[in-house]
C-alpha cells in the first residue's frame, strides 16, 4: 500500500485537486481525515469519487462514536456506489483530544470499534441487523447494493486493537513513523493472525505516518510540529517510554489542544518528539525512514502535514517510497 491521508483543513476544490494529483502519482488508496473542526469528510469524499478513475478512497479514521454506526456503514458505501467499487473504511478509537471537545473521550475503546465494523460488513453483504451492544441496531438495513469490496483498516496503537485488527481486519492503520514502533507492531498483528479465519484473506499492516518532506529540511521538521503535537498526546503510555517522552509534557500538549491553545501546544514539540513520530526531513531522510519501516510494514500511508508545499511534498513522498523499495 501507498496511501495519501488528505486533511480536510483546505477547501473542497484544493482537495480535489491534490487528490487527482496523488493518482497520478501513483498512490493506491486515499483517506479523508475526520474530525469535527474540519470540513466534512464524506463532502470530500463525494467529490473526489467524481474526480478520480482508480484510487481507493475513504474515511480514514472514522470513529463509531460522532455517527451511530449503522449511518457511518451508509456513508462509506455510498463512496463505494460513487466510486464504482472503490470504497475503503478507516475506523478506530478517535483522536482523544478531539473527541474531548465533544463529551466523547470516555466512549473510546476496542468493543465499539469491532462491533461498528462488524455490522457495517453485514449491512454492505445485504442483510438486515438486529444489534444491542456499544450502540442498538433494529431490523437496519440498507436500500441500496454496495459494489465490491469494502476493505477495513483499523486505524490504533494499543496492543489490544492490533491484536483485533490482525484478528478481524483486512489491516492495521498503525499510527506510527518509527521503525521500532513498526516492528512492535507487527509482533501484535502476529499474534492476532494466529486466530484469524482462513476466510478472512489478506492482511495488511500499514505505517500511518506523519511524514512532512522537503528539499529544506528545517522547513520539513518545522511543519510536523502540528501532527506530532497530536499524536503525542494521544500516545500510549508505552509509546511514549518507547522514545523516551515525558508523558507529563504529552499530558499537558493534549490538554493545550482541547482548549484550543494550539499554538502554545505546537511549541512544546522537543525534537525528539519529531524524531519519534514522524518522518520529516529531505527526501533522503524520509527515503531512509521510509525502507527502515518497511522492514516491517507492508505499507505506508502518508499523513499529514506532507510537507511545507503540499504538491511538492506529494511528489517527493511518492519517490521516497519507490527509492525505498529498490
Amino acid at each position: 500500500m501507498l496511501g495519501l491521508e488528505l486533511t480536510p483543513e483546505h477547501p473542497l476544490d484544493r482537495l480535489v485537486e491534490l487528490g487527482t494529483q496523488a493518482e497520478r502519482e501513483g498512490y493506491d488508496s486515499l483517506f479523508v481525515s475526520c474530525h469535527y473542526n474540519n470540513r466534512d469528510p464524506f463532502a470530500v469524499l463525494a467529490r473526489l469519487a467524481a474526480e478520480t478513475d482508480d484510487i481507493r478512497l475513504g474515511p480514514g479514521v472514522a470513529n463509531p462514536y460522532e455517527m451511530h454506526p449503522v449511518t457511518l456503514a451508509s456513508k462509506v458505501a455510498t463512496v463505494a456506489e460513487s466510486s464504482g467499487g472503490r470504497g475503503l473504511l478507516g475506523i478506530g478509537p478517535g483522536d482523544p483530544s478531539t473527541l474531548r471537545n465533544l463529551g466523547l473521550d470516555d466512549q473510546r475503546g476496542l468493543r465499539s470499534v469491532l462491533e461498528a465494523f462488524k455490522v457495517a460488513q453485514d449491512l454492505w453483504a445485504g442483510e438486515r441487523v438486529t444489534h444491542d451492544g456499544t450502540f442498538q441496531a433494529t431490523d437496519a438495513g440498507l436500500n441500496f447494493d454496495v459494489p465490491g469490496e469494502v476493505p477495513v483498516y483499523v486505524g490504533g496503537e494499543g496492543p489490544h486493537m492490533c491484536r483485533m485488527a490482525g484478528k478481524h481486519a483486512d489491516g492495521l492503520l498503525f499510527n506510527g513513523s518509527h521503525p521500532d514502533d513498526l516492528a512492535w507492531a507487527r509482533e501484535q498483528v502476529d499474534i492476532g493472525r494466529e486466530d484469524r479465519s482462513d476466510g478472512r484473506g489478506d492482511f495488511t499492516l500499514a505505517a500511518y505516518a506523519s511524514v512532512s518532506i522537503s528539499e529544506d529540511a528545517e522547513a520539513a521538521r518545522e511543519a510536523a510540529r502540528p501532527p506530532v503535537a497530536f499524536i503525542t498526546a494521544g500516545a500510549a503510555p508505552p509509546v511514549l517510554d518507547r522514545h523516551g517522552i515525558d508523558a507529563e509534557l504529552a499530558s499537558d500538549i493534549g490538554e493545550k489542544i482541547s482548549a484550543g491553545d494550539f499554538s502554545e501546544a505546537f511549541g512544546l514539540v522537543t525534537p525528539e518528539m519529531i524524531d519519534a513520530f514522524s518522518m520529516a526531513g529531505t527526501p533522503d531522510d524520509v527515503t531512509d525512514r521510509m525502507a527502515a519501516v518497511l522492514d516491517h510494514a507492508d505499507g505506508v500511508v502518508v499523513g499529514s502535514p506532507i510537507g511545507p508545499d503540499l504538491e511538492e511534498a506529494i511528489t517527493l513522498a511518492a519517490q521516497a517510497h519507490r527509492e525505498s523499495r529498490a
